[in-house]
């Protein structure tokens, strides 16, 4: 039976390609050094946290080993995994925020990269680290497989499969091919859930109007995983997952009131799970 697999990534306003990493778009972002904090991250830290409080769903935090640099974001994702110990788990997104895919090849330089971030996350997250890639924009290349496979991760999940960012698999090269380079390297594939060939996941959602297509699909997301399942059904591949994300910067919006739009149906809130296991109990 298909699952829902939430993940966020932990991007601020000086990762995105915007600002950083990317050859053509990056213009530069002079607000924040680089331990610095956004007041919209700051304020969807303080969201995601309300949101988690009031549920009791596990998710993937897709990490920037860069933001360790900021005591703030250190001391509250300490908090938050000794809060939410058993609901959360780690992956990388990265060292910064380079769009690898949109430069030369530097399979070395990826490498240095992946090693670097993967040991920083490690060292400060724990038994909550899980071996699980995603890509910064979510641009890979098929020559990046190799180099993520060799650095020990287990699963991938930087494919958005849509018509409307395939540039982003490199010059020359389609999502198809970054599959196939996938495959061959033995890694697992999360590909981000897509509606009709278009993206419905992080800026998709507040961009219309493909935020109208993101919201109806999202109304028919399958059960999410449970907290037992989310420590590694990602990376078993007999598991069939409707990969979903947004950013920690969204929960920073409409005043730090913003959540991600899960039905009701599958969202289950502390007080309707107590009301189950009392109703569990009394039978």
């Amino acid at each position: 039976m298909e699952r829902t697999w939430l993940t966020i990534d932990c991007d601020d306003f000086r990762h995105v390609p915007a600002n950083q990493g990317h050859p053509t778009r990056s213009r530069g972002y002079s607000k924040h050094s680089s331990n610095d904090l956004s007041e919209q991250f700051i304020s969807g830290m303080a969201g995601f946290e309300n949101w988690m409080k009031s549920h009791n769903h596990p998710v993937t935090l897709f990490v920037i080993a860069d933001l360790f640099e900021s005591v703030h974001f250190t001391e509250w994702i300490n908090s938050m995994l000794n809060h939410f110990s058993n609901r959360i788990t780690v992956g990388c997104h990265g060292l910064s925020h380079r769009s690898w895919s949109a430069w030369p090849e530097d399979s070395d330089g990826f490498k240095q990269a992946l090693l670097t971030s993967s040991e920083i996350i490690k060292q400060k997250v724990g038994a909550h680290w899980r071996p699980w890639f995603r890509a910064p924009g979510g641009y890979i290349a098929p020559w990046m497989a190799r180099v993520i496979a060799d650095c020990d991760f287990t699963v991938d999940s930087s494919i958005n499969p849509s018509w409307l960012v395939k540039r982003k698999a490199g010059k020359g090269n389609n999502w198809q091919k970054v599959r196939d380079s996938i495959a061959d390297s033995k890694l697992i594939e999360r590909e981000w859930l897509n509606k009709w060939g278009l993206p419905i996941n992080g800026p998709a959602l507040s961009l219309f109007p493909l935020s109208i297509i993101s919201k109806m699909a999202w109304k028919k997301l399958p059960s999410i995983l449970s907290i037992e399942q989310a420590l590694d059904v990602p990376s078993n591949p007999n598991f069939t997952l409707s990969t979903v994300y947004w950013h920690l910067l969204d929960h920073g919006r409409q005043k730090g009131t913003w959540t991600p739009p899960i039905p009701s149906r599958i969202l289950s809130s502390k007080n309707n799970q107590r009301n189950t296991e009392s109703l569990k109990t009394a039978n």
